[in-house]
């Protein structure tokens, strides 16, 4: 399983945000159309400006973890590992390597030397090095992507059980040509960004300890 531990970046000078995010969390991110089982403990508060949650599913991770990104101003920390159980009603009373992991991971990430404010810890160090290298690159393309690329992206982008655009339908919309739309799409890496998203989780699974089949290994048990 992977704790994500959300810190507010800046609160004394915009103020708190967190009731703001878990209400967009919850509506808006790809939270909402996420599957049976893959939130095991929702977001909510856990103490001043920050956010918790744990999650079972590593690519729902790498999509919030993004979403996060883009929305600015959150420190982003990614722990991956055991969740003990039995499983409490709230993550602030959660217990397990998750956890601590996570807690390692949101403190790093407040570094001033990230240009994107996310790390990833867990029992293969090396491995969640590597998960929060292809992380750092994704969430680079998201925080540069601009409005007129979001504005296609976020139209071709499938909604819960819902079919994709097609890209001559997102042109009819904005009342553009496709090769605009298309242009939009290259300049804003989307392809790019799609075709690393599945590296990303595989290797948060692998980070966490679980095989290629997403079972865990033996080195911190079952989460």
């Amino acid at each position: 399983m992977w704790t994500l531990t959300v810190d507010q970046e800046g609160s004394r000078r915009v103020g708190d945000r967190v009731d703001a995010l878990l209400a967009d969390l919850a509506t808006a991110s790809p939270l909402a159309g996420s599957g049976p089982g893959a939130v095991v403990l929702p977001f909510e508060r856990t103490v001043g400006d920050e956010v918790q949650a744990v999650l079972a599913d590593a690519d729902l991770v790498v999509a919030v973890a993004l979403h996060l990104v883009r929305t600015g101003g959150w420190s982003v920390g990614i722990g991956a590992g055991v969740v003990d159980t039995p499983l409490p009603s709230t993550s602030r009373a959660g217990s397990g390597s998750a956890f601590i992991h996570a807690r390692e991971a949101v403190e790093a990430a407040k570094s001033r030397l990230r240009s994107v404010p996310l790390a990833v810890r867990g029992p293969r160090a090396d491995l969640a090095a590597e998960a929060e290298g292809v992380l750092t690159l994704l969430g680079s393309v998201v925080a540069r992507r601009t409005a007129a690329g979001w504005t296609v992206v976020d139209r071709l982008t499938p909604r819960p059980g819902g079919p994709a655009a097609r890209q001559e339908d997102v042109a009819a919309a904005l009342g553009i040509s496709q090769q605009a739309v298309s242009a939009r799409l290259r300049a804003a890496l989307w392809a790019e960004e799609v075709a690393a998203r599945p590296a990303a989780a595989r290797l948060l699974r692998l980070a966490g300890g679980h095989g290629h089949d997403g079972s865990a290994d033996d080195r911190e048990g079952r989460a």
